[in-house]
């Protein structure tokens, strides 16, 4: 099991990482395009070249990414959280506070996902499409039901690892993946 975890961990940093690198990369060439165009040597090159599509494509991308970025916040800690009044509770009502909020979370996303996933399939049986791509309207809103069940899985393994042994995910500002701290101080 904990090898189909650490799969679905790196799928979701895998995806999340291409979607925001593409969208950056589209939109630099977008951007750059729109610019030489208007400069008289590059005209008769680029202006053939329709880009039209690129700020559509890009929105749905960081629609994606936001789906799925926000299910990598609840598993490994990053979303903004405000605890001060359930610091102050005593340990076992602190423990059930922090479950019955996570499982909230879960419900609440299960609900979304159910109601995204209808959704999906009343626009599966329409043709409806995109705008200037064209594409199915149904693959846009997929990432609602997709990301949505992911968040609600991470609830759930959230508040599961979290009765077992007693931590929250938590991120440490200071680390930064792939630099060796006591290379960051040699470097000084």
């Amino acid at each position: 099991m904990g090898f189909l975890l650490r799969i679905l961990d790196r799928l979701e940093e895998i995806l999340i990482a291409f979607l925001i690198a593409a969208a950056t990369s589209i939109i630099f060439l977008a951007v750059l395009h729109r610019y030489l165009v208007g400069v008289p040597l590059f005209y008769p090159l680029l202006f053939p070249i329709d880009m039209s599509w690129a700020q559509e494509l890009c929105i749905y991308m960081f629609v994606w990414m936001a789906k799925f970025g926000a299910a990598y916040g609840v598993r490994t800690g990053i979303h903004v959280g405000v605890d001060v009044l359930v610091n102050q509770l005593r340990p076992s009502l602190r423990k059930v506070t922090i479950l019955f909020g996570l499982l909230c979370g879960a419900f609440f996303t299960a609900v979304i996902g159910t109601m995204g996933a209808k959704f999906v399939y009343g626009l599966s049986q329409t043709d409806q499409v995109t705008p200037d791509m064209e594409l199915p309207s149904w693959l846009v809103y997929l990432c609602i039901p997709l990301g949505s069940y992911l968040m609600c899985f991470r609830f759930l393994q959230v508040a599961w690892h979290y009765l077992r042994h007693d931590e929250l995910p938590h991120h440490d500002h200071a680390y930064v993946e792939g630099v060796d701290a006591d290379g960051a101080e040699a470097a000084r």
